[in-house]
């Protein structure tokens, strides 16, 4: 029998596809996605963007693959070989035409297939009795509690209960009775609560989870979580941390509410991740809320990189002589974690990141950082470089070398006396990888036959045989005129020593002064 669905929206809708491998998600490009039906199948399909005959994905909708929508332009599933995947539209309405489509599809094989024949009689009286919980009260607490542990032991009753709690806006319900609890000192209750809230956040829904960390049930929730049962002498401050306003560092105002409260809420979920549930986090959970993360981060840093307004005032504060110093670190940790997270960016997106920094004073940021007395600065401004250059390091060498044709001191020479002077032996490493790549010669990118050779002859001739680059050879034949003297001159102030008598022995050194008598 041919499925008979309404027909699959016909425009192409804009679309990132990206795939869970160990716990990151890969960027498999940017295409158009459609809905088809073929035969007897419901496919979602997306070309390239670049190469429209090449297919980027081709998934088959099933009747229990676990599709999910988690926010306006995000669907996520699981493919019959276990690899997560999802689909990051451009525009919502995109993402809401090809999410009507798979429920639409879904609806309808559930129909022809009815109840799986494979389901346990427990799970067939569910069918017969729909879930229903008692009414969220004090007295109630014990009952729910246990029913909940009952039903999350089918797939179908943990998604019964999903339902459930979303329709009826339960979580709401129960938020309330944590005061209550406490004006009680019932620590009975609230470690009903606090197993309650557990059982929801851990059924792995992003609809439920989404929910838990907004604004007005979040501290309703954190708040039952810190009466954990299995440490009943202990109790958590998690709302404390989560009220602290200190906190949230707004280093210049953002007007978007929108972004603004993704930001609140990216926040949330790392706290939720990593503190209240990190011990008792199951691995599809812990899958879903790092999604959650990554997707929101991405979102956030897209729209920020490309406010002119933002960021003018951002990297203006680091211009400014009368800025707080304490504002001006804020600044440059902001600008580290922008940089950090554009490492998940798509390369395109990543380029237009840092292609806005620099026209606002990247590079200027980078100085800053690198000459600062505060130990923390220097550090972050030396992760933004090395997350630059690990962009793109002929853009970094351009830099450089148009400070050379200005007689400004370049960049190089400002890592070199970093290197001298600086203490912090991370700081130091980080320093000379950067030089020591700065000053690796370009090479083109490998091919496949390349790649399979690891013949050392053969590479050493691929460089000697690499086009030259008059800008490359300029900047590089200026380091060893001009910059090697600084980096070097340590070790020739010691080869024109005539007295060593300041320079500890070295056996001195390595064995005990008793044993040389």
């Amino acid at each position: 029998m041919a499925l008979v669905v309404p027909p699959p929206p016909n425009e192409k809708k804009r679309v990132k596809v990206y795939e869970l491998r160990n716990n990151d998600w890969f960027d498999r490009g940017t295409g158009f996605c459609t809905g088809r039906v073929v035969g007897d199948e419901s496919k979602i399909f997306v070309e390239s963007e670049d190469h429209p005959e090449r297919m980027l994905l081709e998934t088959k909708i099933a009747k229990d693959d676990g599709h999910q929508k988690q926010q306006e332009t995000l669907i996520v599933w699981t493919e019959p070989n276990g690899t997560d995947m999802a689909l990051s539209f451009q525009e919502a309405e995109g993402c809401a035409a090809i999410w009507e489509f798979v429920s639409q599809v879904q609806m309808h094989l559930s129909a022809l297939g009815g109840p799986d024949d494979t389901l346990s009689d427990d799970a067939m009286d569910n069918f017969a009795n729909p879930l229903s919980l008692p009414e969220a009260k004090l007295v109630n607490l014990d009952e729910i509690a246990s029913i909940m542990r009952t039903v999350i032991t089918t797939p179908q009753g943990r998604d019964s209960l999903s339902k459930l709690v979303i329709t009826e806006d339960y979580i709401r319900k129960l938020v309330p009775l944590v005061r209550d609890a406490e004006d009680l000192e019932s620590l009975e209750d609230l470690h009903h609560l606090c197993n309650i809230m557990k059982i929801l956040v851990l059924l792995n829904d992003t609809q439920i989870i989404e929910y838990v960390v907004s604004d007005e049930i979040v501290m309703g929730v954190v708040g039952a979580l810190e009466y954990d049962p299995d440490f009943p002498t202990h109790k958590a401050n998690h709302r404390r941390y989560l009220e602290d306003r200190s906190k949230y560092k707004e280093v210049v105002p953002i007007q978007d509410a929108a972004i603004k409260k993704k930001i609140h809420s990216t926040w949330r979920l790392q706290y939720l991740k990593d503190v209240v549930l990190a011990r008792v986090l199951d691995d599809p959970t812990f899958s879903v809320l790092n999604s959650l993360i990554f997707f929101n981060q991405v979102d956030i840093v897209s729209h920020l990189q490309g406010n002119t307004t933002f960021l003018e005032e951002l990297f203006g504060i680091i211009d400014d002589p009368q800025a707080e110093h304490l504002r001006q670190k804020d600044a440059v940790s902001f600008i580290q974690t922008c940089c950090a997270i554009a490492k998940n960016l798509q390369a395109p997106g990543r380029a237009t990141l840092y292609t806005n920094f620099i026209q606002n004073g990247l590079l200027r940021v980078i100085n800053f950082a690198l000459l600062n007395n505060d130990a923390s600065i220097r550090v972050a401004g030396t992760d933004i470089l090395v997350a630059m250059i690990d962009h793109d390091a002929t853009m970094v060498r351009a830099y450089i070398f148009k400070s050379i044709q200005d007689n400004k001191t370049p960049l190089t020479d400002t890592l070199i006396e970093l290197l001298l002077v600086e203490n912090d032996l991370g700081v130091k490493a980080q320093v000379a990888d950067a030089i020591k790549v700065l000053l690796e010669p370009q090479q083109p990118p490998p091919s496949t036959d390349v790649m399979a050779r690891n013949n050392g002859e053969f590479i050493s001739k691929l460089r000697s045989t690499a086009p030259s680059n008059p800008q490359i050879d300029s900047f590089i034949q200026n380091f060893y005129d001009h910059s090697a003297n600084k980096l070097f001159r340590p070790l020739k102030d010691l080869a024109q020593r005539k007295s060593r008598t300041s320079v500890p022995d070295p056996i001195s050194v390595l064995i005990p002064k008793q044993m040389l008598q």
